[in-house]
């Protein structure tokens, strides 16, 4: 990159619709999002950071008690009096966006009552496999249309696998793929009802089986279940089809979150990889927590020093030494993520306490972006 060229991170945030934070947890990841879109903001962005980790630590960040499932517009004036755009943030609801997608492809009144008031739908349909990561992909692609908004920010849940935020999805419509379930429930099936009675005797002692482990009222809310969601299942799959045609268009990009550490660099790494092979546009790593070597902090006062006494001097002097070697550390790690993936690695000092509120959200975004 040029001298006086914008970087790839501050070209997304001036141009891009969408853009995906993801990472392990524990990183920094909610407030590096946070920040993306504040910056946004103070550039003369409408931005909106939406959260879909179940922890509330985008409400903490922003300095809000509580966060809810519609954008919530945030007051800049006290931190940035010139931002020409608007901040706004909102929490996935998990429950609230799948009652919503399971009304919007129900075939009829009578199919839609039916699912929204199944025992087995109220109590798996926020805790199945990937509903939570696919209903964030449904709730991003009706936020990618909304006009309300010029950039879409999603923080992703903490992963331990590189791209389980994409790929969970379709394992939860693997799940809802009624020909599969069938081929399982068929003994109990009969003219798309779930029946108590079978012919043979193998089938009635499944039956039995089943009655004595699972009993036959979860069998039947698990029948109706599947049944109500026949003629839906192509619609679910059609939206997600939708989300990774919107995550691969060039109005998209992925920023990867860690720290300096050995294994998130690792993850990320490895995460960059697949986002490559699967053809997703990459922006940039974001290393946080970054501490400063000594050619940046300089050397502890001798003069200081020598006017205290002799054994906190030595112990001061041993802290002081193993802050520069892990530095050094890092250094090393954080160029060598540089060198093997070629990719823009931006780099955010340790702060000296946690972000709770827009003032210190600022102090995070100048770090990423200098003005």
């Amino acid at each position: 990159m040029k001298a006086g060229q914008p970087t790839r991170l501050a070209r997304a945030l001036q141009e891009a619709r969408v853009i995906v934070v993801a990472g392990p947890g524990g990183v920094g990841k909610t407030t590096t999002s946070a920040a993306l879109a504040l910056r946004a903001a103070d550039q003369g962005r409408r931005a909106l950071v939406c959260t879909i980790d179940p922890s509330r630590r985008l409400a903490t960040s922003l300095g809000l008690r509580v966060l809810r499932d519609e954008p919530r517009r945030l007051d800049l004036r006290r931190i940035a009096p010139k931002a020409k755009g608007a901040l706004f943030a909102m929490t996935l609801d998990t429950q609230h966006t799948f009652d919503a997608l399971v009304t919007r492809h129900a075939p009829t009144d009578e199919a839609r009552r039916r699912i929204l008031e199944n025992r087995f739908y109220r109590q798996v349909s926020a805790a199945l496999a990937g509903s939570h990561e696919y209903m964030a992909m449904e709730r991003l692609l009706e936020l990618a249309h909304d006009d309300r908004f010029d950039l879409v920010v999603l923080d992703t849940p903490p992963t331990r696998h590189a791209l389980d935020f994409l790929e969970a999805p379709d394992r939860m419509l693997a799940f809802l793929d009624t020909g599969v379930l069938r081929y399982f429930l068929r003994p109990y099936f009969a003219a798309g009802r779930l029946t108590l009675t079978v012919a043979t005797r193998t089938g009635a002692l499944a039956l039995k089986l089943a009655d004595k482990a699972l009993g036959l009222q979860f069998l039947g809310d698990l029948s109706e279940f599947f049944l109500a969601f026949d003629g839906m299942y192509d619609g679910f799959k059609e939206r997600a089809a939708a989300v990774h045609a919107l995550l691969r268009r060039d109005s998209s990009g992925f920023v990867l979150v860690g720290s300096p550490q050995p294994e998130a660099l690792s993850e990320v790494s490895y995460f960059h990889a697949r986002l490559l092979e699967k053809r997703m546009p990459f922006v940039a790593f974001v290393v946080n927590r970054v501490h400063g070597a000594a050619d940046e902090s300089g050397s502890p006062s001798r003069g200081r020093a020598a006017r205290l006494p002799a054994l906190l001097e030595r112990r001061l002097l041993e802290l002081y030494e193993d802050e520069q070697a892990l530095a050094k550390r890092e250094r090393r790690e954080i160029a060598r993520l540089e060198k093997d993936s070629g990719a823009e690695v931006v780099r955010v000092a340790e702060l000296p306490t946690d972000v709770h509120d827009l003032r210190g959200l600022l102090e995070v975004a100048q770090a990423l972006l200098p003005r």
